[in-house]
C-alpha cells in the first residue's frame, strides 16, 4: 500500500455527527454494554448523538440495557424500534433516514471503538481532501486474544486505490466507517443484501461520485468468535455473492471475466469448512486485489 492519503485534521471545532448501531436478541448484553460505551462516553470526541436501531424483540436483559440508553446513560441518544426482524439492512436504513445530522459513523453491537477513534475521524472528513465515506483499520480480539493483539486488518487508503480494489473485495471494514448521510441516501441506502449490503452501498457510493478514503490507524478492535467464520458459509450467501456481482457487472464496475473469478473464490470460500473459510479470507481477500 502507498503512504495515506488521508491524515486527520489538527483538533478545533468538528461537525455534528451520530453514531448508528443495530441490536437484536442475539446479542450478548455485557458485549452491547462494551461497545455502547465505547462509541459514546469512553470517546475523546463524543457523538452528539447515539442511535439505536432495535430489530424485534430483545430479551429482557437487553431491554433493561435499552432503557438505560433511553434514560440517557451514555449520552444523548435516540431508540428506534421493529416490531419483528427485519434485518440488518432495514435497521441501518432506519437509522440513516432519522439521522439529525449529515456525518453517521457506524458502530457493531459487539466490537469495541477506540477511544480517538472519532477525534481522527470526524475532522479527518473535512479534509483536506473533504471525504464522503471513510473507513480505518481493525485488529482483531476474542476472548481468548485480548485487545491489541489480534491481527491486523487493513483496506487501501487513498480514492484512488479504494476504486480499484472495489471491484475484487469491499474496501472498507464496515464497523469502522463514516459516511456523509445525503450521499448515502441519494443512492438508495443500504438495500437487503445478507452479509453484503454494505459493499452493495459502497458501490453505488462510489458510482455516484463519492470521495473516498481509509485511515491507516487501527479505530476498531474487532470481535471474531468461534462462530464468526462458520456462519459465513452456505448457499444463501453465496446466493448474496451472485447477486452483488451481477450488479457489479450491470453497473459496468467488472466484465465476465472477473464476474466468474469473483464467483469462483467466493464459491469455494462459502462452501469450505469454517477453519479453511478463516485460512482462506487471510489469505485471498486481506491480502490481494
Amino acid at each position: 500500500m502507498s503512504a495515506p492519503s488521508v491524515t486527520p485534521a489538527p483538533q478545533g471545532p468538528t461537525a455534528p455527527f451520530v453514531v448508528l448501531m443495530p441490536l437484536w436478541k442475539r446479542d450478548v448484553p455485557e458485549r452491547v454494554e462494551a461497545a455502547i460505551a465505547s462509541a459514546t462516553r469512553e470517546q475523546q470526541l463524543r457523538p452528539d448523538l447515539f442511535i439505536l436501531t432495535v430489530d424485534g424483540p430483545l430479551t429482557a436483559d437487553l431491554d433493561a440495557l435499552v432503557a438505560r440508553v433511553e434514560d440517557g446513560e451514555f449520552g444523548p441518544a435516540r431508540v428506534l424500534r421493529h416490531d419483528s426482524h427485519r434485518g440488518v439492512a432495514s435497521a441501518l436504513q432506519d437509522g440513516l433516514e432519522a439521522s439529525p445530522h449529515e456525518l453517521v459513523a457506524r458502530a457493531d453491537a459487539d466490537d469495541l471503538c477506540r477511544p480517538g477513534r472519532f477525534a481522527l475521524q470526524i475532522p479527518a472528513m473535512s479534509g483536506p481532501p473533504v471525504l464522503d465515506l471513510m473507513g480505518g483499520s481493525m485488529r482483531e480480539f476474542s476472548d481468548r486474544l485480548a485487545p491489541g493483539d489480534g491481527p491486523l486488518r487493513t483496506r487501501p487508503l487513498s480514492h484512488e486505490e479504494i476504486v480499484a480494489y472495489l471491484p475484487h473485495h469491499s474496501p472498507f471494514h464496515h464497523p469502522t466507517i463514516v459516511m456523509r448521510r445525503s450521499v448515502a441516501l441519494a443512492v438508495g441506502g443500504y438495500r437487503d443484501l445478507p452479509l453484503l449490503e454494505d459493499y452493495w452501498l459502497w458501490e453505488r457510493m462510489m458510482l455516484g461520485g463519492a470521495r473516498m478514503g481509509n485511515l491507516a490507524e487501527v479505530v476498531v478492535d474487532y470481535r471474531v468468535d468461534e462462530e464468526l467464520f462458520a456462519r459465513r458459509g452456505g448457499w444463501h450467501l453465496f446466493a448474496s455473492d451472485v447477486r452483488l456481482q451481477r450488479h457489479l457487472v450491470v453497473d459496468r464496475v467488472t466484465g465476465p471475466g472477473l464476474f466468474l473469478r469473483n464467483l469462483a473464490l467466493r464459491g469455494a470460500y462459502r462452501m469450505a469448512p469454517g477453519w479453511v473459510r478463516r485460512l482462506g479470507y487471510r489469505t485471498f481477500i486481506e491480502t490481494s486485489a
